[in-house]
């Protein structure tokens, strides 16, 4: 059994000034994300992304809001002042220059994790997850989150009256709007994802169980195009799905049933449901699946004491995601998801390989 000590966080010490610097940090906690989506809105990143003479370099807050449709006098002093909060947070560069009369101006450059905020040559960008998350539809759930604590229920049902899901086929821009963020992240994570992982080689047909629009699916087909591929969410989501060589769509309800195939994928599917949700779908995905068949499963692994290192804070971040907006939805960690596998028949559990944040872990029906 281990010590006290591996199973417990230990706060650092800090000042009285830092602990109170830390708190009005929190106070004001808002300010980062819903100015950087402000950022994004204006594409004030692919504006220096584009301009700049050579990377790595800078521009003015009067250069960058001369790209902007505007007639507004004060843009660029808006602009200086958004962009300075970014570069406090690292995720733009910043310079100064002097002008005559001792007048300072700023420049601005592209930092490290812009990489990943300005479209890709695949033309994708996790700003597509930034505007999901600061949208209006789910920033309403966590004004009911403290409702949900003391009476029960999902902050987002409490919110518009019914789930997530059905509500996204009833919201024409929002279920652009999730689309959009979930296809967005999935290039970026499937383009690691197929890097490493060769789970896909030796099948002949693949479903994408809840595969949304069809990107992971047609990244892997892509890749290895012996796979008769098979994508399968509900009618809704399969509607706004463009046709791929290789690819049948087939809407319908993984609750009710799954096609047949070789293999089964699921990217972020898991998360969003409780234990006997998903226990009731995986069953089905046993139903579906040859002795020698398995479930790929992409999610992120909770750790069971939490640090503060970025991997731990993203799966945390996203477990509130899910508990704020999900029925009984929840990032869970590797035993927990072993105990899925057993408790839905399957024989073999193993993880395989990680992408960035998401974990490949396979689902043995037979060992």
């Amino acid at each position: 059994m281990g010590s006290l000590a591996e199973t417990q966080i230990t706060p650092a010490k800090v000042s009285d000034e830092e602990a109170n610097l830390f708190a009005m940090q929190l106070a004001g906690a808002t300010v980062l994300p819903m100015v950087l989506t402000s950022a994004l809105e204006l594409d004030l990143l692919e504006i220096i992304s584009k301009n700049v003479a050579l990377p790595g370099g800078q521009l003015s807050p009067t250069e960058i809001s001369s790209h902007l449709s505007t007639e507004n006098p004060d843009a660029p002093v808006m602009v200086d002042r958004i962009l300075r909060l970014l570069a406090a947070y690292s995720i733009l560069t910043c310079s100064v220059r002097k002008l005559p009369d001792s007048v300072v101006e700023r420049l601005y450059g592209l930092g490290p994790v812009c990489k990943y905020l300005v479209k890709s040559e695949d033309g994708v960008s996790l700003a597509a997850l930034c505007h999901l998350n600061r949208d209006r539809v789910f920033m309403e759930s966590w004004y009911h989150l403290k409702d949900a604590v003391l009476e029960g229920g999902i902050p987002f049902n409490k919110a518009f009256g019914m789930g997530a899901f059905e509500y996204q086929g009833s919201d024409p821009r929002f279920n652009k709007v999730f689309n959009n963020g979930m296809s967005n992240h999935t290039t970026i994570v499937m383009t690691k994802i197929l890097e490493t992982y060769k789970g896909f080689e030796g099948l002949s047909s693949l479903v994408d169980v809840g595969g949304g629009i069809g990107v992971t699916l047609r990244m892997i087909v892509s890749k290895h195009p012996h796979i008769k591929g098979i994508l399968y969410d509900l009618p809704h989501v399969i509607e706004e799905a463009v046709s791929y060589p290789g690819i049948e769509h087939i809407g319908g309800d993984m609750f009710v049933n799954v096609p047949k195939a070789d293999g089964i994928f699921m990217k972020w599917i898991c998360h969003d449901w409780s234990d006997q949700h998903c226990l009731q779908f995986l069953k089905n995905c046993y139903d579906a699946l040859p002795d020698n068949g398995n479930v790929i499963v992409a999610e992120s692994i909770l750790p069971v004491l939490p640090d503060s290192s970025l991997m731990t804070k993203e799966v945390v971040h996203m477990d509130c995601l899910m508990l704020a907006h999900n029925p009984g939805g929840k990032e869970r960690t590797e035993k927990e998801f072993e105990a899925l596998a057993k408790g839905s028949g399957f024989q073999g559990f193993q993880v395989v390989c990680r992408a960035y944040g998401t974990h490949i872990m396979e689902f043995l029906k037979k060992i």
